[in-house]
């Protein structure tokens, strides 16, 4: 889903000493009291890889239990000696990109409710690539399939078209422009020219058109009915079908633009929507964070990193804004 260069904005350190990171960590929980600012210090300005490495080096220095003891492991001591929207930046952190989401699936699908937004965001955002790696992971971390657990929280047009995405069933390399213009005639005779809007038709083409045909189709739309396809859905879905079609159509267009979107809805307002601010700054930071931030600031007028500022407080803070960097 891209045609541009990737901005990462979290890097390899230079000069990196696991052993000694892992001393450092160890020595900032030991102890009363705990030295927060080594933690974020060493954790936001270490790449992943390096995290992992840092993981394996605090599990060789420290893992070994004295008697009854287990030894210590970095993320449980960092569980313990941490709390609140901070644990949860820096925990991700330390965990390796694909476990991460598939924890933070898991975490929308459990108990009373479920988190709809965080499902699309995760799982219609995706290349068939990226999606079998994560289902992969999923399958492998937890009992039930993640297609099971999809069927079991979820209904309707929303249901089809998550499975649709979990069964990579995006055909990723057929384009054909002469077909574009029958689609999008049939999208427009499936919502626009009629009373009531025909969702399956809508369900169909977008969960399973490769993104270049998509790209074609909504230029033909556009010139069909005189507006965008993205106009059109606002004012024929609404609830969740209606976020999830955006979704897609957004990220076919260009997934920067629509974190940066998402990004803006989780703080705007009352309140912050920590867990999706959390999840995208994350998951994107070795990415295209940078990106992100480009397009923040040409759709509304003000840095990422300023909004971040606005919005939150203290460590919490301190690690996302490492996590974004100043450039």
């Amino acid at each position: 889903m891209s045609e541009f260069e990737l901005l990462p904005t979290v890097f390899d350190a230079p000069n990196f000493d696991p052993i000694a990171d892992a001393q450092a960590l160890r020595k900032a929980m030991k102890g009363w009291g705990t030295d927060e600012a080594t933690i974020l210090d060493i954790i936001t300005k270490r790449s992943n890889r390096q995290r992992q490495e840092i993981y394996q080096a605090f599990k060789k220095e420290f893992g070994r239990g004295e008697g009854d003891s287990e030894g210590r492991d970095l993320i449980s001591d960092l569980k313990k000696e941490l709390g609140g929207d901070f644990e949860d930046v820096i925990v991700g952190l330390m965990m390796q990109p694909i476990e991460y989401e598939a924890t933070e699936l898991r975490k929308a699908m459990k108990g009373a409710g479920t988190d709809e937004k965080a499902l699309i965001e995760i799982l219609l955002t995706k290349t068939n690539g990226e999606m079998q790696r994560l289902v992969d992971c999923y399958n492998s971390l937890y009992e039930t399939t993640l297609d099971d657990r999809i069927r079991s929280e979820t209904s309707g047009d929303l249901q089809r078209l998550l499975i649709l995405a979990v069964s990579c069933a995006r055909d990723e390399h057929s384009f054909n422009p002469e077909k574009a213009h029958e689609q999008a005639m049939s999208l427009y005779n499936a919502g626009e020219k009629k009373l009531g809007t025909d969702e399956e038709t809508f369900v169909i083409l977008l969960g399973h058109a490769g993104r270049q045909q998509l790209l074609a189709v909504f230029e033909e739309y556009k010139a069909i009915s005189g507006i965008t396809l993205e106009q059109a859905v606002k004012s024929e879905f609404s609830g969740d079908l209606h976020k999830a079609i955006l979704t897609i159509i957004q990220c076919m267009q260009s997934r920067p633009r629509y974190y940066a979107k998402r990004l803006h809805k989780a703080m705007e307002g009352l309140g912050t929507d920590d867990d999706t601010l959390i999840r995208i700054l994350v998951s994107r930071s070795e990415i295209d964070l940078g990106n992100i931030k480009k397009e923040y600031e040409t759709l509304y007028g003000c840095t990422l990193l300023s909004a971040i500022k606005g919005e939150t407080s203290g460590d919490y803070k301190k690690a996302l804004c490492a996590i974004v960097g100043s450039a």
